[in-house]
């Protein structure tokens, strides 16, 4: 068991044949497709993963990921503070047909080479569970911008159908 960075590279099978739990901190600074999506890539994801052997002989890594990162405002635009939490229930396959032949309850992690870039999993399944349309609960929308102008007698426009109304009431005189 270790706390401390996160490793970036891992050998997941060798780590599940020997029951290992990595605990750790991710830099939003070394995640650069989850900071595509937020306003300011400062700060760390709380990252706890366990390796094991399931009752079938799978090779699994469990356990969550979770911080704090700053999102742009749907309602406002201005900066959120998102809690965003992963949950990992991954099974660790060499190949896209092995992974088919997986326990429905797990999602794959095809790993072809024997090590595979941590960060990049983690960066993923946080990803997936940023909010969608993220915003603050007592957000006040401005809906209006600048200055009101004045209404002037020159800014009113005549109404076009004041001719139609005048021919109206002069055939109803008749």
């Amino acid at each position: 068991m270790s706390y401390g960075p996160l490793p970036k590279r891992v050998d997941p099978r060798k780590l599940a044949e020997r029951e290992v739990r990595i605990q750790g901190l991710a830099s939003l600074n070394g995640m650069p497709r989850l900071a595509s999506f937020l306003v300011a890539n400062e700060g760390d994801v709380t990252v706890d993963l366990l390796f094991s052997l399931d009752p079938q002989r799978i090779r699994t890594v469990s356990g969550s990921a979770e911080g704090r990162v700053l999102m742009t405002c749907q309602r406002c635009l201005e900066p959120v503070e998102v809690v965003v939490e992963a949950g990992f229930n991954l099974a660790v396959a060499p190949s896209e047909e092995v992974a088919k032949t997986l326990p429905r309850h797990y999602d794959p992690l095809i790993v072809e080479d024997e090590d595979v870039e941590l960060w990049s999993v983690v960066e993923e399944e946080l990803i997936l569970n940023l909010p969608v349309v993220p915003y603050h609960d007592d957000c006040s929308i401005q809906t209006s911008f600048g200055e009101i102008a004045p209404e002037d007698e020159k800014s009113k426009k005549p109404n076009p159908f004041s001719v139609l109304a005048k021919l109206k009431a002069d055939a109803d005189k008749s």
